[in-house]
């Protein structure tokens, strides 16, 4: 599927449409006028040599980006057919909607109750606590390891465990997609195919985009695929999108079946 066929998916079918994205930081230009939609509860995944400009792009979709002094950006991203750069839009309400998980686990220094509670305390939530953190931690298959354990710290968990109580906590909240920043490369094999898994049975319910340098992970646990290259400037773009079979077997464009087969990358 090329860019111009992803524009023709229906709304119903996408949970991201991106269009025109360019990102800098300062002077630098990191993304260059980037264009794709990515389909709704389905696993995307964003490859491409290092520097390429894949974790801004995620940064990009849920505006974490803006944390970053000097950032800037130009272009939409347009999440239920908003545009979440409007001035309007509430860039906090989009994080919640939009959620991140980073390439560490980054638990909180609380309790593994306290972790998956804490978007929903400081959010207001007024329901069910203990129930909301159960279906947080069944959601992340982690309830059946920790559920006599609630009340110790995250830090005692495993590296693969704190992954996915962090993924718990973003599960928290009730968002639409979530984000991923190479997710297992901090993790054991072991632990990488857990995640791995997870992320398969988390698209019954969400959309899962993942950044990853793996070839062979993203052959294994995505629908889709977006390739992206940079220019001599250092500028990154995007080659090409498509089903993730199709992107691995036979590549419209002959630079991504370089990058695939490794001879550059």
């Amino acid at each position: 599927m090329t860019t111009a066929d992803s524009a023709e998916m229906t709304g119903a079918d996408t949970a991201l449409k991106v269009r025109n994205l360019n990102a800098y930081y300062g002077a630098f230009r990191a993304l260059k006028d980037v264009s794709f939609d990515i389909p709704r509860n389905k696993v995307t995944a964003l490859i491409g040599p290092s520097g390429c400009g894949k974790s801004t792009l995620l940064r990009c979709f849920n505006r974490m980006n803006e944390l970053i002094p000097g950032a800037r950006i130009e272009g939409e991203v347009l999440f239920n057919d908003e545009n979440v750069y409007h001035p309007a839009i509430d860039p906090t309400e989009v994080r919640y909607r939009i959620g991140m998980v980073f390439q560490k686990p980054n638990p909180f220094p609380k309790s593994i109750y306290d972790n998956v509670a804490f978007g929903l305390r400081i959010n207001g939530y007024r329901g069910d606590y203990d129930e909301a953190v159960e279906r947080s931690l069944r959601g992340a298959a982690l309830w059946d390891e920790v559920k006599d354990r609630l009340h110790e710290s995250g830090f005692a968990l495993s590296g693969g465990q704190q992954q996915r109580l962090c993924i718990a906590r973003a599960l928290a909240v009730e968002p639409e997609i979530i984000l991923m920043d190479e997710p297992a490369s901090a993790l054991d094999p072991i632990a990488t195919l857990e995640i791995e898994s997870l992320m398969r049975e988390l698209i019954r319910d969400y959309t899962v985009v993942v950044v990853t340098h793996n070839m062979q992970q993203a052959a294994r646990v995505s629908d889709k695929t977006a390739f992206l290259n940079m220019d001599e400037d250092r500028a990154g773009y995007l080659v090409e999108t498509g089903d993730t079979h199709q992107i691995f077997t036979n590549p419209a464009d002959e630079r991504t079946e370089a990058y695939i087969t490794g001879r550059f990358g």
